[in-house]
């Protein structure tokens, strides 16, 4: 789903942000695919899930440069700990253990992915922000 999902959206799109970046007042558009921290520090448990996120990095960078010059700014966001249902898919021993990390932790809210994704499409149009990996001050790994 990660990869399935990030594919179909991106082939669609890509023809639209091309042309919106070309004719739009801005002179250029955005594309930001969500990874996760996960990605970049795989954990016992999470193998499938951080094999994912890796992927999303990556083809989110062979798609950035694919499109550089094209005016379409392509970023990959990688949060950490964030308070959402993720928790709730996980396996009970993952669960667990996830919880435990936590429960000392203040997590990030949806409210800081938004800011920062909001930060990401407001820079000028000469700035490209191609990655931000945001991790709750306290979160460790």
């Amino acid at each position: 789903m990660n990869i399935n999902g990030l594919l179909y959206i991106s082939h669609a799109a890509l023809p639209y942000l091309i042309q919106s970046a070309l004719t739009s007042d801005r002179k250029v558009t955005d594309l930001i695919n969500i990874s996760s921290v996960s990605g970049r520090k795989p954990s016992a448990g999470q193998a499938v899930y951080s094999l994912t996120k890796s992927g999303v990095a990556a083809f989110t960078e062979a798609l950035r440069q694919e499109t550089a010059g094209l005016n379409v700014r392509v970023a990959v966001l990688e949060p950490g700990a964030v308070g959402t249902e993720l928790g709730n898919h996980l396996r009970e021993d993952v669960r667990e253990q996830l919880s435990n990390i936590l429960s000392h932790i203040e997590v990030l809210e949806a409210e800081d992915i938004a800011e920062t994704i909001e930060f990401i499409v407001t820079r000028p149009r000469r700035v490209a922000v191609n990655e931000i990996l945001v991790r709750p001050t306290d979160q460790a790994m």
